[in-house]
Order: C-alpha cells, then structure tokens, then sequence
C-alpha cells in the first residue's frame, strides 16, 4: 500500500466524523408501560443504528423517517427540503432528529449547499410541523456537532463557549437556530453537539482500521490538535438520559470526559491493535486532498467537555480511550 493509500484511507476515516441501557429504564414523561412513541430521522448510520436497536429493546415504538420508499413496516417517506404535515408528525412522545449529508469529501460549493440545506432546511420544516402538531412531543433531540466551536487550540470548550469562524461552526449555529420553532411552542429541545463517535460497526473506527492493522497508521498534521471522542454505548447511554431528563435543553457537548490528542489517539489505536504506527499524513497532502475540509476537521483542535452530562449525573462508562478501543477491537 502507498503512502498517498494510507494518507487517503486515514483522511476518509477521520471525516466520517452508553452506558448500557437496561431494557427496564424509563423515559421521564413517556407511558408507564415504556410503549413510547419516538419518531427518527437519520436511522440508517451507526448512532442511529445503535439508538433503534436500544429503543426495541425498551419496547418503545419507533416510526423512521426515510428518503427511500419504505421497505419495511415502521417506515414513512419524507423530504427533508419540503414542508410536513403537522398531523404526520402528531402523537409521538419525542422525536430523535439525526438526518444530514456527509461532510465526508472535498467541498466543492455543491457539496457545501448540501451539507447546509441537508441540516438547516431539514430541521425547520420537522420544527414547524411539530410547532402546529395537534399532540406534541415532550422532547426534541436534534443533531448538531462540536464544529461549532471551530478550530479553537487548547482551549477547552463547553456549552456556554462561543461559537468559532468558518464554514463548520456557521452550519452548527443555522443547524442549532433552525429548531427555534419547536422550542418556541414549548417542546424542549436539545441539540447533541456531537463529536467523534467510536463504533465497530461504522464511521471513523472503521474506516482507519485496514491501515493501522497493517502497521501503516500516523498521527494527521501535527498530531497537536485535540480530538474529542465519544464511544457509542455513551453516546446511545446519554441520548437516553437526555429523554429522561426534564433539566437538558440547549446544546449538550456528546463527548467523553478526557479528549485526547490526534498523535495520542494514533499511539493508543495503535497499541491496542499491537502494531507500530509511523506513517504520518503531512498537512500538505491532506490540504492537497480535500482543501478546506482538511483544515476545519481534519486538522482542527477541539477539547470538548460534557459539562451537561456530567452536571445532569450521567456516569460515562468510557472515560478513558484505551478501554473504549479495547472494548470495541477485542
């Protein structure tokens, strides 16, 4: 494999940008029996993959949101850049809101207007038809991400933080607004600003697992940019927690309590896997690759801090990084 083999595999993998769940946990406001109604969008991808799968298990009655033809029962039509019915969206107890492009690739101006109306528009037509809805939802949970913040250093970012320069932060502060309708007729909202999921099954941890198991991983730039994680059982775990809990509103940091370092997160996969890993992607070559997506997420420093979950009482069952990749690869 070449060096520009490895740099795109690590490039693709890095842009791709729970505790368990017991079956018997209930949902603050959700029907005694834990038959509650959800409805989600963005179902498809590894969290909300996860998420269905924790939900079945509760017993709550889930009805997906999808751009396809329904293949299955459980499943309705919708196109996020047109305008709902508020009745198609009536009854349901919360809604899980996780629809969007890929920011995978390079950004072409098409690719950016993708990337925006998937999110923005999305978002507003869900918010104003759950605004007019007969029955309301207790709780919107709607996507967002810790590009709000933007390329900020070491500094260390938590909810109340300033949102950052560039194209990322300015889709996260549309993405956030855009839910303002749902807010303003009384459902509380919560926007999961969400950071690097680790999950066997799908996006980042997938993705760079080929190379580094061939010993041919490396820290991206630098490797000083600070890389803020999240294993998928807490990301699942803290979504359920947000459902049950009346106090979380706003913005909600989806990220363990220790980030750590690109060049740290490389030296610890590695490790885990027990393969060396000294093949850097230089900053040049990613520029080259992907031009202004490389800086605001390949080489953008991040240290996030879950404030609200941990203020709220959620315990983290993966704190550490080491244990989360062991847990996953072994």
């Amino acid at each position: 494999m070449s060096s520009m083999q490895v740099a795109a595999w690590q490039i693709c993998a890095l842009a791709l940008g729970t505790r368990h769940v017991s079956p018997s946990a209930k949902l603050s406001g959700m029907p005694a029996n834990n038959s509650a109604r959800i409805l989600m969008t963005g179902a498809s991808g590894p969290i909300g993959t996860a998420l269905l799968s924790s939900l079945a298990t509760m017993g709550a009655q889930v009805t997906r949101f999808v751009r396809h033809a329904p293949s299955g029962e459980g499943q309705v039509q919708w196109d996020p850049d047109q305008p709902l019915a508020p009745e198609s969206v009536s009854g349901f107890d919360a809604v899980i809101h996780l629809a969007g492009e890929t920011i995978m690739g390079r950004w072409t101006e098409g690719k950016k207007d993708k990337i925006r109306n998937s999110r923005v528009r999305g978002t507003q037509n869900l918010a104003q038809a759950l605004a007019r809805a007969a029955q309301k939802p207790r709780v919107l949970v709607a996507g967002s991400a810790i590009g709000f913040y933007g390329d900020r250093g070491d500094e260390i970012l938590r909810e109340d933080s300033r949102s950052g320069s560039g194209f990322l932060p300015k889709v996260c502060r549309e993405w956030e607004m855009a839910s303002q309708a749902a807010a303003d007729a009384g459902i509380r909202t919560a926007h999961l600003r969400t950071g690097v999921v680790l999950s066997a099954k799908g996006g980042a941890l997938k993705q760079m697992l080929p190379p580094f198991k061939l010993g041919l991983g490396g820290r991206l730039g630098s490797g000083s940019q600070w890389l803020s994680w999240i294993h998928i059982d807490d990301m699942v775990g803290a979504v359920h927690h947000i459902l049950k809990t009346d106090s979380l509103q706003g913005p909600v940091n989806m990220v363990a309590p220790k980030p750590v370092t690109n060049a740290d997160f490389t030296r610890v996969l590695a490790s885990v896997l027990s393969r060396p890993a000294i093949f850097p992607v230089p900053t040049f070559a990613m520029r080259l690759a992907l031009g202004q997506m490389a800086d605001e997420v390949l080489l953008a420093s991040e240290r996030v801090d879950p404030a609200k979950l941990s203020a709220s009482g959620y315990g983290f069952q993966y704190s550490d990084l080491r244990p989360a990749l062991t847990s996953l690869l072994h």
